[in-house]
């Protein structure tokens, strides 16, 4: 009986990872334009050209920013695809 206990644990500790909030994180960087960050931004993650304005400045001016938070799943291709088009972007978790 404790093994089973101790399965059910195991899957209940993988499903809430699954479930955690994240962050995608875009770097700053010497080689990629505002205009193209900001147009990968809303392509990528959606954003509207104002937020993604925002987000490229700040970038920019504290040499990273969370652009997207949500679980693994979702982030995971926007990561991917910002990564292939060039950017610097990592996920982290809290």
């Amino acid at each position: 009986m404790a093994g089973h206990r101790e399965r059910i644990e195991e899957v209940v500790d993988v499903i809430e990872d699954v479930d955690r909030v994240r962050h995608l994180v875009l770097y700053n960087d010497d080689y990629n334009t505002f205009d193209w960050v900001i147009q990968c931004l809303v392509e990528v993650c959606g954003h509207s050209l104002q937020q993604a304005e925002q987000l490229t400045y700040l970038v920019h001016f504290k040499g990273k920013a969370t652009v997207k938070s949500g679980v693994l799943s979702v982030l995971k291709p926007m990561k991917e695809a910002l990564v292939e088009r060039g950017l610097s972007a990592v996920i982290q978790s809290d």
